[in-house]
């Protein structure tokens, strides 16, 4: 167990839900209104559907799933765009085949979807397919910048990384931040989805106390049955918040019972409120729906 993870364990969510100011209780909605969504190649169909529910322009990240082509991400971006949002889409760089293939998805993404930020990463896959192991071999290309995109998403941490030290994770923070700022890129970290917000405030806590101003962007899970969200727990790789799932016998009791990362949201706002966070966001993954994820972002932004 790592020293962040003992000093982050996962408490009940829901019991500990704390009582909002009316000032704290208007951020929830702001939060809701700039966040972001997930969705995949299979959920083309439902975009319509997402038009009065989703803020003109909001950003909607086209994931990238095992076996998908990289045709079928250009193909959901251009639908994404067709819509009226911003189409983000998903680079696991080490899915890249070789440094003509980056140039020409690049090329296509800003020419056809009119792309104008990534999400960066380096993917799941233990083996690179191309020259790219990570993702600051493919910043350093140049790639990005010659087609104008210098907004950039990449993958934050706040639960730890199975094949990497909490050093080690620092460390790589710190060398795209670098990267970024010597090339006039704004960076923004976004997280992998979690479960209780403790962790990722001592890593939002961490990055602010070594001066680190980036945008926080904070994963949830879009509300969902609980076998949806164990399901996709554990396929990600999820950390030691998936115990907060469990943390309510009776809840836990009816697998069938939707959750929704309302409470996480609270405690990310109340949190801020006592100031020294800088600039935080919420993403939102669509486990149970593209459609009835925005719908639920509506209702909470409505309120």
């Amino acid at each position: 167990m790592t020293r962040l993870e003992r000093r982050t364990q996962p408490t009940d969510p829901v019991s500990e839900l704390p009582e909002l100011s009316a000032a704290e209780r208007h951020d929830v909605a702001t939060l809701a209104r700039a966040a972001s969504v997930e969705m995949t190649w299979r959920d083309v169909d439902q975009l319509g559907a997402c038009r009065s529910l989703l803020t003109p322009e909001a950003a909607i990240f086209a994931s990238h799933l095992p076996g998908q082509t990289w045709q079928q991400t250009l193909d959901t971006c251009v639908a994404i765009r067709g819509h009226g949002f911003e189409p983000v889409p998903h680079i696991p760089v080490r899915r890249l085949a070789d440094l003509a293939t980056f140039e020409r998805l690049i090329a296509d993404l800003v020419g056809d979807a009119k792309v104008a930020r990534v999400l960066l990463i380096a993917g799941d896959s233990a083996e690179s397919i191309g020259p790219f192991s990570a993702t600051l071999d493919a910043l350093r290309t140049g790639v990005l910048a010659a087609h104008g995109i210098r907004r950039i998403f990449v993958a934050g941490h706040p639960e730890g990384h199975p094949q990497l030290t909490e050093d080690d994770l620092r460390r790589a923070e710190r060398d795209k931040l670098a990267f970024a700022a010597a090339n006039g890129m704004e960076l923004t970290f976004l997280t992998q989805f979690f479960f209780d917000a403790a962790p990722f405030l001592a890593w939002v806590r961490i990055l602010r106390a070594q001066g680190v101003h980036a945008r926080l962007v904070a994963g949830l899970a879009g509300p969902a049955r609980l076998t949806t969200l164990f399901k996709y727990a554990v396929r990600c790789g999820v950390g030691p918040s998936i115990r907060a799932l469990g943390a309510r016998p009776a809840l836990f009791a009816k697998l069938t019972t939707e959750r929704d990362p309302e409470s996480i949201v609270r405690a990310i706002v109340h949190a801020r409120s006592s100031g020294g966070l800088g600039e935080l966001g919420i993403h939102l993954f669509s486990f149970g729906g593209l459609a009835h994820t925005c719908g639920w972002l509506h209702a909470l932004a409505a309120r």
